[in-house]
Order: structure tokens, then sequence, then C-alpha cells
């Protein structure tokens, strides 16, 4: 049996946010992950403006680790990122797991982006992996189950802290602080002991990841979570 499976890889279209300064993606959280599932499966990008989607600046100023820098000059990923889907030309039955990669950019598009709860949703409801990594959880705050339940609902999930927000200058950036939103939409969160300290979640189908640091990791918990698929 093969366990080579498909992977959407979604990022944020945006590249400001609510102060005007420049977001996006953000490069380790990609890049990371990427590196650790690509080997294995098959990878698509996609955002809700499709082609091209913006790289938060600040990132690639700060993480200049082999993985990252490799990441922006690779011509795979340069070709997947030109040819980044539209969210709305996307089907959640030709994949079998959906990863959120952070940057403040998906808390300002994707959370309230109509396409992308949809697809969220199709996603969760066909029972697949549905993962993301530091902001990208707030890509799942629309997202809920056949129940019309929020998937982080009694359920185990992390995501950037409010200390971490704190730290990093940026709560007038964003609309909403995604700790507080998990927790709010009745998910337990739960953090590492320290700011900026690795912690990933896997609570059923949804792997979430807390920061940069955490993408590697969950980008293991992901290809694990492919693969036992059927065992359990």
């Amino acid at each position: 049996m093969s366990q080579h499976k498909k992977i959407l890889i979604v990022l944020t279209s945006a590249s400001k946010n609510l102060t005007g300064g420049e977001t996006g993606w953000y490069l380790p959280e990609a890049a990371h992950p990427y590196y650790v599932l690509s080997p294995h499966h098959d990878i698509d990008f996609a955002a809700p403006a499709g082609p091209n989607p913006p790289v938060d600046p600040g990132s690639v100023k700060m993480f200049t680790d082999d993985e990252s820098v490799k990441f922006l000059k690779d011509p795979v990923v340069k070709s997947k990122l030109e040819n980044a889907k539209k969210l709305s030309d996307v089907n959640a039955k030709d994949y079998d797991a959906i990863f959120y990669v952070g940057g403040h950019g998906p808390v300002i598009d994707l959370a309230s982006d109509p396409v992308n709860i949809k697809l969220a949703s199709d996603f969760w409801r066909s029972n697949k992996v549905v993962a993301a990594v530091c902001h990208g959880p707030a890509a799942l705050v629309g997202a809920t189950d056949a129940e019309d339940k929020s998937i982080f609902h009694g359920r185990k999930a992390t995501g950037f802290s409010n200390a971490e927000e704190e730290l990093a200058g940026m709560v007038k950036a964003v609309p909403f602080l995604l700790e507080d939103k998990i927790i709010s939409l009745g998910g337990n969160y739960e953090k590492a002991g320290e700011p900026w300290g690795v912690m990933v979640i896997v609570s059923g189908n949804l792997i979430t990841g807390q920061n940069p640091a955490s993408a590697k990791p969950l980008g293991e918990a992901i290809h694990k979570a492919l693969t036992v698929t059927g065992l359990q």
C-alpha cells in the first residue's frame, strides 16, 4: 500500500496587517514542515488569491537557517508558489490533509474568508488531517464539524500565545488574539512553559503547533498521522 499522500499547504494572501505593517506567510513555518513532508508526499500550495502569496519580509530577515534559505531558492518550491491554486478552485476530496502556515496574515484574511471556512470544514467533516502552526490556527476559527460546532470545541489545541503576541509587539496588528479565540470557541488551549518553546498537540485529526520553533515537529506529526492512517 502506497503511503504517498496529497497535502494542501495553505498560505495567506494578506501582505499588510491592521496597523499597516508588512505581513504575509512566515518563512520557517512553511520551509521546515515542507522539507519534512515533501520527500514522502505530494504537495500543492494554495492561497485565497492564488499565485505568488506574499512571504513576511521580517521572517526572511530573521530566519537564515539552511532550510529557510533553501526554500526561497528551491526551483520546485518557486514553481509551486508561482502556480499556487486559488482556494476557490480547491476540492477537499483531492487531498488527504490540509496544513495552514502561520504569519500574521492568516488572522487578517483566512480567519474570516468564507471560501476558506467552507474548505477547512470540508476537510474536517471528511475525517482528514487538519493542521496549522503559529497563527495558522486562525484559519480554523470558523471551521465546524457536522453538528456545526467549532472544530476546537472540546479539543486540545495550541497556537501563538497572548504572551508571545505581546513580546512581538503585535497585539494591535491583528483583529483577535489566537489564544483567547481558541478558548472562546471551547478549545482547551495549551502552550509551552516558556514563550517561543516547542509545543505540538495532536487531538484526533487536529494537529496544531504554537510558534516557529514548533513548525518542524508539527511537520513530523503530520507525516506520522498520514502514515499510520488505517492502522488504528
